[in-house]
């Protein structure tokens, strides 16, 4: 796991929940170049964290539907998850996008992103397409930081993780993909694709959803 996405209509509001549910105090994230997007972080762990994800009202609208369906969400919640790339070559997203297409799950297209942090340094990376279905959101989108430092490695160390629960109405194919992408992951049958992730904080185990 590398990263959890937790969005929310307005990133003060989004925040203000989270740190309500975890005890905890978040730290600065910054602004999506071309999303229209910005984040508040939080350290979960080596090289994983969580971003609470909201509109930029302050940045020109993007081409296309944002991701998570930030343009028509009305309430906070668990939107997906991010998965590091297994293999640390220029190739390992495409090897992972053919891999998970021949096993019959679409990860979509590489993309590039890039966000200005609070001190103007520039983090880079590439990732698999967040926009892609993968079985309701249950299959992660892989990123690859390449040579940009991690965003959790200067963070301050609050919550850590500890699991997630997958839930989908097709066990056996999510589990599949799952194996065919290098993931270890509970994946229990539900009537719709869910996905719940369990954190120690400072006020014990906290699920979100």
């Amino acid at each position: 796991m590398d990263h959890l996405i937790f969005v929310a209509p307005d990133l003060d509001g989004g925040v203000r929940h989270v740190e309500g549910l975890l005890g905890v105090e978040m730290s600065p994230g910054g602004r999506h170049d071309g999303f229209g997007t910005r984040n508040r972080l939080l350290r979960l762990g080596d090289r994983a964290y969580m971003e609470v994800l909201s509109v930029d009202p302050d940045a020109p609208p993007p081409p296309g539907p944002r991701w998570f369906g930030l343009d028509d969400l009305q309430a906070p919640r668990l939107a997906s998850w991010c998965a590091a790339v297994p293999t640390p070559r220029a190739d390992g997203l495409l090897e992972l996008v053919e891999a998970g297409r021949a096993a019959g799950i679409d990860l979509g297209q590489i993309r590039r992103g890039r966000r200005a942090r609070p001190d103007g340094s520039v983090i880079e990376w590439s990732m698999t397409d967040p926009w892609a279905d993968r079985a309701g959101g249950v299959i992660p989108f892989f990123i690859d930081w390449g040579s940009s430092p991690h965003p959790a490695d200067d963070l301050p160390a609050v919550c850590r993780f500890v699991g997630i629960r997958l839930e989908h109405p097709e066990v056996a194919n999510v589990e599949r993909w799952l194996s065919v992408l290098g993931l270890d992951a509970a994946v229990v049958e539900g009537s719709e694709p869910k996905v719940t992730v369990t954190l120690e904080t400072p006020r014990g185990p906290v699920e979100l959803v």
